[in-house]
């Protein structure tokens, strides 16, 4: 079989199209996802370079559905790729874990321990008293990066279970304060003369 013949059959036309496009849709949604991510982030050059190469990739997927018309498969192809991109690209924005994010815990139970906790842990922390529907409430709010999050739950679910808890993503964080471990991670020199 020759080149050319190749690109003519059968297994060319209604099987590697449709893979390629199926693979180009997967390719490009998963960075559209990651483009809004990063223009939710303000991340302006990244999410430009990210909007080229999405926009290249769909034309290329959109023009071999285009050339074949006759063939039901590219849209089927062509539509599985858009769900399976919109899927990976999820998994790669929790892989990522770009920014920070607020945690606000409400609790009824002490939460001192809990406050210790993170403090140790290296999170700023601010709680407060308040009054809740039921009686009084303490209300903890900490600012970490995401990739902190699964470690910042598991403490609430260790020290506070019936805590109630939200969390927001949070576009800009000015440190006004380094809690002490953090202090100590990013100045050792320092820390070290303070305990002199």
């Amino acid at each position: 079989m020759t080149e050319s013949s190749f690109f003519q059959s059968d297994l060319f036309v209604l099987g590697v199209i449709p893979a390629l496009i199926f693979l180009a849709r997967i390719l490009d949604v998963s960075i559209g996802t990651l483009r809004i991510i990063f223009v939710s982030k303000g991340f302006k050059y990244f999410s430009a370079v990210l909007g080229f190469v999405e926009s290249l990739v769909w034309i290329l997927a959109i023009s071999q559905v285009m050339q074949h018309l006759h063939n039901w498969i590219t849209y089927v192809a062509f539509a599985l790729g858009f769900a399976a991109g919109n899927f990976v690209g999820v998994i790669l924005e929790e892989r990522i874990a770009i920014g920070n994010l607020i945690i606000r815990i409400i609790t009824r139970k002490d939460a001192t321990e809990l406050v210790q906790v993170l403090r140790t842990s290296g999170y700023g922390v601010t709680s407060v008293d308040a009054a809740g529907e039921t009686g009084p409430v303490k209300v903890i709010f900490t600012i970490a990066k995401r990739r902190h999050l699964e470690k910042i739950i598991a403490s609430i679910k260790r020290y506070n279970p019936n805590a109630f808890y939200t969390i927001e993503d949070v576009r800009f964080v000015k440190e006004t304060f380094l809690p002490p471990l953090q202090k100590r991670r990013l100045f050792p020199l320092m820390a070290q003369r303070s305990k002199k």
